[in-house]
């Protein structure tokens, strides 16, 4: 699986480097994305969400979240 830490990364580049390592990915396949909990979260999820991905998240320590991303193709 393709890990990414976009953790102190700002919007909106966490979200294009979010779907510059998907588009680098065959359907099906998983990405992980470590991102700062709130809007970071909420922007590169619901983003993807709209792009036809499948979306889940985990918690990590206190402000951080962890996307598992299915890439749609």
């Amino acid at each position: 699986m393709t890990q990414l830490d976009l953790r102190g990364t700002p919007c909106p580049l966490n979200f294009i480097r979010t779907k510059l390592a998907l588009e680098k990915l065959s359907a099906g396949e998983w990405l992980q994305v470590d991102l700062d909990a709130g809007e970071p979260e909420e922007m590169v999820a619901s983003g993807l969400r709209e792009a036809g991905h499948r979306v889940e998240l985990e918690s990590l320590e206190a402000g951080a979240v962890r996307l598992l991303i299915c890439c749609c193709g």
